[in-house]
C-alpha cells in the first residue's frame, strides 16, 4: 500500500512541498504520495489526526501551524524543543507522534553547499522571530567566530540569544547597534516579502562576504539588491526550502534524495 505524507498550512496551495517530495520519491524509488493540506487556523491537531487515522505516516507542516505542531508532539527531537516548533511530523510504530525541525538543518546544508564558510565565520542573522529561532542552534554548531542577532525590538533578540547562549558565541541587539563587518549576513525578517529592507547601515560586508536571504523569488529580493551593490555575494532561500524537504524525507524514508536536479527545476520554473 501507498504511504502517505503531507503538507499542512494555511493557506497551502502554493506549496511547492508536493512537487519536491514527487521528485524525491521518483529519485529514491520510493513508493508513497504526497499531498497538501489546507487546515483550518483553528483545526490543526484535529486535521493531523484525521490524516493519520486515513493511513497517513508523516507530514511537513509550514505557516502557521509550527508551534501548533510542537505542542502536539509525544516526542520532541532536542532541536525542536529549542526551536519551539515543529515542521516535521512522523507517526512511530507504537502510534506516538514525533517532531522536528528541519529548517536550520536546510540553511545550513545550502550554505554548504554553495561553499559558504560558516566556521570561524562572522555571522548577522536578522530578525527574532521563529524562521530564525529555528536555524540558531544548527548555525551555531558549525563553530562561527561569532553570531549576533539583531532586530527591531532590542530586548528581543538579547533574550533570543540568552536562549542559544550555551552553544556558542551568540549576542542579540537592536537594527541601530550592529556594527563592524561580517562574513555572512542572513535575513530571517520577513521584510523582503513587503519589498522592504531592515534598517542597517551600509559597510557591513567583509571582503569575500555572503548575504543570504531566507525569502525567494523569480527576482533578487531587496536585500538581495542591496548586498550586491556592496559587493556581497547574494543567494536566496529557494535552495534552502529544498534541503530542508530533503532532510525530512531522509527522516521518513532513511534515503538522501539529490538535491541538484529538484533545485535546478524549481529556479526554472521561477524564471
Amino acid at each position: 500500500m501507498t504511504d502517505r505524507y503531507a503538507v499542512f498550512g494555511h493557506p497551502v496551495s502554493h506549496s511547492k512541498s508536493p512537487l519536491i517530495h514527487a521528485a524525491f520519491a521518483e529519485q529514491t524509488e520510493q513508493d508513497l504520495s504526497y499531498q497538501a493540506i489546507d487546515a483550518p487556523h483553528d483545526g490543526f491537531a484535529e486535521a493531523w489526526k484525521t490524516f493519520i487515522t486515513q493511513g497517513g505516516r508523516g507530514a511537513n507542516v509550514t505557516v502557521p501551524f509550527k508551534e501548533q505542531a510542537h505542542l502536539l508532539c509525544d516526542q520532541l527531537s532536542e532541536r525542536a524543543q529549542r526551536a519551539g516548533a515543529v515542521n516535521t511530523l512522523w507517526l512511530a510504530t507504537d502510534g506516538t507522534t514525533h517532531g522536528d525541525t528541519t529548517d536550520g538543518l536546510g540553511l545550513v546544508a545550502d550554505l554548504q553547499r554553495n561553499n559558504v564558510r560558516l566556521t570561524g565565520a562572522r555571522i548577522l542573522l536578522l530578525g527574532a522571530g521563529g524562521a530564525v529561532r529555528g536555524v540558531l542552534e544548527p548555525l551555531l554548531n558549525e563553530q562561527p567566530a561569532a553570531l549576533f542577532v539583531a532586530n527591531r525590538t532590542a530586548d528581543k533578540a538579547c533574550a533570543l540569544a540568552a536562549d542559544f547562549s550555551d552553544l556558542g558565541a551568540v549576542s542579540g541587539g537592536g537594527f541601530a547597534s550592529v556594527t563592524g563587518q561580517f562574513d555572512v549576513i542572513i535575513n530571517g525578517t520577513s521584510a523582503s516579502l513587503g519589498g522592504k529592507l531592515p534598517p542597517l547601515c551600509d559597510g557591513l560586508f567583509a571582503d569575500g562576504s555572503v548575504a543570504y536571504d531566507m525569502m525567494y523569488g523569480a527576482e533578487p529580493t531587496v536585500f538581495m539588491r542591496w548586498a550586491d551593490a556592496q559587493g556581497a555575494k547574494t543567494l536566496d532561500g529557494l535552495g534552502m526550502l529544498v534541503e530542508q524537504a530533503a532532510a525530512s524525507f531522509s527522516i521518513w524514508r532513511g534515503k538522501q534524495p539529490d538535491v541538484t536536479p529538484v533545485l535546478a527545476t524549481l529556479r526554472q520554473q521561477l524564471s
